[in-house]
């Protein structure tokens, strides 16, 4: 045996990061987006690339016109080499090849940890984009500029990136700061009304475990919410995305390195309900669903009474959420519930899923009644089943 004692070493790395409010980013009298490159490095060019949804691209079909003249009036501080288009969606997270094409992207422009990837688009193109921007020279800096309710207002102001591959949603992924997040209210304005309705769940859900008063503000304001009022939408966006930023850096566990991950509310169902209908649900749409079925479960069990399972549902109902659980067969039963399961393994350890004990306070179970999480996914399903009508035309 060697005699020579261990040697030991620990260290903490501090991450700093801004989330921007703005409108307009790339219009020429807009100078957030140079601002924050020159505050990078005041003394030269940065070179940038651009990785651009698709969809955002046909909604906004002047978009990279307008980058390219903003990037060339501001041509002393930044380097455009090029942007790129991506189908966007939770598909461009199943295809490996997107990846790929932006790697080598990054390997043609000489994209360095010094140089800049921009992603802007839905939740999906973020994280994918900012995968692959954390895996090329071990990571180059990347900014964030989402475009939906939901990745401004969640999947974007976070650390996290991913990828889908072995039939599981974000099975390969990092832990990877953006340099800078830039939420521009003008991007919402084109979105299809699935979309803009989505990205509200993850307000609810917040609200739900953390914020009482917040929930009473989407209660309040949940008919204003369905029919697009941007004053409405733009405090829920900033509240929720305070509320985010604020549980990465106070929670104690940025990276969770531990079993629990309380935001992840309504979760464990979401996750699966997505893969099991080929991710025609929207994520937000999931997670409405996922969070119904788990107030329905904290009912059943005694968590929280029936009052309060009613306003909740009522609240998503209004907002305009189909809380219909999208399975027919039995086995597909069985499948959604080993979700559960999978959960634990994707987290690791213990088995943590979160319910709330009234509106605003969070309560980790460590244990899930299967017999009962099927007779909660059975009574939704039964309470939101489409209604045929027997009239005759």
């Amino acid at each position: 045996m060697s005699h020579y004692k261990p040697i030991e070493q620990s260290f903490k790395v501090s991450y700093e990061y801004k989330l921007h409010f703005t409108e307009h980013v790339f219009s020429s009298n807009n100078p957030l987006f140079k601002d924050i490159i020159e505050g990078y490095n005041k003394k030269g060019k940065v070179k940038v690339l651009f990785v651009i949804d698709s969809g955002v691209q046909q909604c906004h079909p002047n978009l990279s016109s307008q980058i390219s003249s903003y990037c060339k009036a501001n041509s002393s501080v930044i380097t455009l080499t090029e942007q790129m288009e991506i189908a966007g969606g939770e598909q461009c997270k199943n295809d490996y090849q997107n990846v790929e094409r932006i790697l080598k992207a990054i390997n043609d422009n000489r994209i360095c940890r010094h140089s800049f990837v921009v992603a802007i688009g839905g939740g999906a193109i973020i994280d994918m984009v900012g995968y692959a921007a954390a895996i090329a020279h071990r990571g180059v800096k990347l900014i964030r500029i989402p475009t939906t309710v939901l990745s401004q207002n969640d999947s974007a102001v976070g650390v996290k990136n991913s990828f889908n591959i072995l039939g599981k949603k974000n099975f390969l992924g990092t832990f990877a700061p953006a340099y800078a997040i830039i939420n521009d209210n003008n991007f919402l304005t084109t979105l299809h009304q699935r979309d803009w309705i989505s990205g509200i769940a993850e307000a609810v859900k917040v609200a739900l475990i953390k914020d009482k008063t917040f929930f009473e503000f989407i209660e309040e304001n949940g008919t204003r919410l369905q029919a697009r009022e941007m004053e409405s939408m733009e405090y829920l966006v900033y509240r929720c995305a305070e509320m985010h930023m604020e549980h990465i850096a106070q929670g104690g566990d940025p990276f969770e390195s531990g079993s629990s991950r309380p935001l992840d509310f309504g979760h464990w169902a979401a996750h699966k309900l997505e893969y099991m209908t080929n991710y025609q649900l929207r994520h937000g749409e999931a997670v409405a669903i996922g969070m119904a079925l788990d107030l329905v479960y904290a009912n059943f069990t005694g968590l929280i009474n029936k009052d309060t399972l009613d306003r909740i549902l009522n609240v998503l109902e209004q907002i305009g959420f189909n809380l219909y659980i999208p399975i027919e067969k039995d086995n597909e039963l069985d499948e959604l519930l080993n979700g559960i399961q999978e959960f634990r393994e994707h987290l690791g350890g213990e088995l943590t899923i979160t319910l709330i004990s009234e509106i605003g306070a969070k309560h980790d179970v460590h244990e899930i009644d299967i017999a009962t999480m099927g007779k909660a996914i059975v009574w939704l399903k039964e309470k939101y089943k489409p209604q045929v009508s027997n009239s005759i035309c």
